[in-house]
């Protein structure tokens, strides 16, 4: 059984380390694997299987042009997790909405604290 592409995007999604590669690679063009791994807390193997997990999940792109490896973002699968999160977004802001809308009117009696006599 072949995974869900969206759930397959959530899970890279899931490791801070991938993120950080995402958001270093968001704010650039394309860099090289050892570019993309030099902020990182990591050895370059792990930053290797890193990348491996989000090009499986469509997030980047690698091309290779003699020894030197370019990594790219690919945006299509982060849009489409973009707005699954969106159509999750208006259902519960609209269920919350109704849920607020009734706080107001529901009460619930007062109870007083008990006294002396009663305990």
């Amino acid at each position: 059984m072949q995974a869900d592409p969206l759930d397959t995007t959530y899970r890279a999604l899931g490791d801070p380390s991938r993120r950080a590669m995402l958001q270093h690679l968001a704010h650039s063009r394309s860099l090289t694997v050892s570019e993309l791994a030099a902020p990182l807390p990591i050895a370059l193997p792990t930053v290797l299987k890193h990348l491996g997990v989000l090009e499986r999940a469509h997030l980047v792109c690698r091309k290779k042009t003699g020894r030197t490896v370019m990594v790219t973002l690919a945006p299509a699968a982060m849009a489409e997790a973009m707005a699954w999160l969106e159509r999750t977004e208006k259902f519960w802001t609209s269920r919350l909405d109704r849920l607020a809308e009734t706080i107001p009117t529901a009460r619930s009696p007062v109870l007083s604290p008990p006294t002396k006599e009663s305990s």
